[in-house]
């Protein structure tokens, strides 16, 4: 997993979204963390600081890991109709 201390502010429309405000995390970045590798808010926490503060955004932080995370691991599954 790489560590994503170097912070970049992804924008949309000109705003930076933020998943975790004590942290200054964005969305863009804690989805580059599950995409590094990450499985857990833990681990997430762990990479950028997202989810180590306040605490409030840990639902916000866990539904970005299992919608980032959840298609990828989706692939390797068969097809039934």
């Amino acid at each position: 997993m790489t560590n994503c201390q170097d912070r970049v502010a992804y924008t949309k429309g000109g705003d930076t979204l933020f998943a975790c405000i004590c942290a200054a995390a964005t969305e863009s970045e804690v989805r580059h963390c599950v995409r590094s590798g990450a499985r857990s808010v833990e681990e997430i926490g762990d990479a950028c600081g997202a989810g180590t503060g306040c605490g409030s955004c840990l639902n916000k932080l866990d539904g970005m890991l299992m919608t980032t995370s959840a298609p990828s691991e989706l692939n390797g599954l068969s097809a039934t109709a």
